[in-house]
């Protein structure tokens, strides 16, 4: 059995490898664009091919976040054609439906792409193990069915507390929720292993009879995040920072409101895209709150977003169960820079924040969230922090490590498959 590195930027593991395991991989985002699963999984995939492992990737052809094809065609992809990634992996693209931001339109895009992904992924040379990332949710039966289909073990991931998050969020109601609970529960029954990315939502499965069940948390490339200086000492107005989801899980409404009742001494910058973004701007107006939109930022942009910023905003609703299980995919980034935290967070995301000793929790409430942006612009001293985050980062939150982590599960798997399977 290999063994994990000790440094992030080094290989994912030294010693005796599993011989060329084959992966395929199903998702509903992957690079070229930019999202959660892009980033978790492209980290991921870089350490798999170091250490000499295959990974095909089928995926639709890239049309996140706006529901349509943004980029070049042979960027994007073409449908049931295969494009080489970005290290060793081959992504096999296939078709996806049009729409905007509605619920029953995205789902009835991601049935139709997870559907054409089994017979996709028929076309790919036999794997040893298929892996499928939820949500969205339609990719775990599609994982289901192609791992029958082809013999081999299936490893679930659920990025998200689902099925409990469709309850809390009451995305679906009557049989159709319970229908889709089901499925869900079946595939995770059945799954050779699930993983999870948070230790809270792994327990809460083990809790309900699955056995078979790991943890292999978000993370990041630590040498890619560069250190910042810390914010200046005398500065006319405080800056506060959110980049990420603009949805309903967040409730930002809380932080424009926020902003409003400081006033002109602040400005709240709010970076990304989602479903609420249009009310948002709407009650950022009404309310003459010092806000800014910006459109989604990578690379040096965002770093410089960052390096502006006196405090980063961390933030999911309080009021639903299921985000006491769940950490926001930025909570490492913000981290890593350095950058003190507000974090309007609760359970496992609230551990997290205290244990890196990276900021303040705060409760979910204008007044309450208004009175910490009023007490740190008073006292900007606080606003220095003393590296602990990052360094929690590294100890526990460095791809190098996770992937590492993630490569001895699926040894451990393919060691109880049957040999046929292999």
């Amino acid at each position: 059995m290999a063994t994990r590195a000790d440094a992030g930027n080094e290989p994912a593991r030294t010693g005796t490898y599993t011989p060329t395991v084959r992966i395929t991989l199903l998702t509903h985002s992957y690079w070229p664009e930019q999202s959660p699963p892009q980033r978790r999984w492209t980290a991921m995939v870089k350490e798999f091919s170091r250490s000499g492992w295959d990974v095909d990737v089928v995926a639709p052809v890239a049309h996140y976040p706006f529901g349509r094809r943004a980029l070049p065609r042979k960027l994007a992809g073409q449908p049931f054609q295969l494009q080489k990634g970005q290290f060793t992996e081959k992504v096999l693209r296939v078709p996806y439906l049009r729409h905007g931001n509605s619920r029953v339109a995205r789902l009835v895009d991601q049935c139709f792409s997870a559907a054409l992904s089994i017979p996709a992924g028929m076309l790919l040379k036999k794997p040893d193990v298929v892996i499928v990332t939820a949500p969205a949710l339609p990719s775990l039966a599609a994982g289901y069915i192609l791992a029958k289909l082809r013999g081999v073990p299936l490893i679930v991931e659920m990025r998200d507390a689902w099925p409990d998050l469709a309850r809390d969020a009451r995305l679906v109601q009557g049989q159709v929720k319970s229908v889709i609970e089901h499925v869900v529960e079946f595939v995770q029954q059945r799954a050779d292993l699930v993983v999870t990315v948070t230790e809270g939502f792994a327990d809460t499965l083990r809790a309900r009879g699955i056995r078979q069940v790991a943890t292999v948390s978000n993370g990041l490339h630590l040498d890619a995040i560069p250190v910042m200086d810390a914010p200046e000492m005398e500065r006319p107005v405080f800056e506060a920072l959110y980049l990420g989801n603009h949805g309903e899980s967040q409730r930002l409404d809380v932080a424009i409101r926020a902003s409003a009742l400081v006033g002109d001494s602040m400005h709240l910058h709010m970076v990304g895209h989602g479903t609420q973004r249009p009310a948002l701007e709407k009650l950022a107006r009404e309310l003459k709150a010092p806000v800014t939109f910006h459109a989604p930022l990578h690379g040096e942009a965002m770093m410089q977003r960052y390096a502006s910023a006196d405090t980063c905003l961390v933030t999911l609703r309080d009021d639903w169960k299921s985000f006491e299980t769940t950490v926001p995919s930025k909570t490492y980034e913000v981290l890593a820079v350095g950058r003190h935290v507000t974090a309007m967070v609760r359970g496992e995301a609230a551990r997290i924040i205290a244990d890196a000793e990276a900021g303040d929790i705060v409760a979910s409430d204008p007044e309450v969230l208004a009175a910490l942006w009023r007490d740190l612009a008073a006292d900007r001293g606080r606003l220095v922090r003393n590296g602990d985050s990052r360094q929690w980062v590294k100890s526990h939150a460095e791809y190098g490590q996770l992937a590492g982590r993630y490569m001895e599960l699926i040894e451990q798997v393919l060691a109880k498959a049957p040999v046929t399977t292999r």
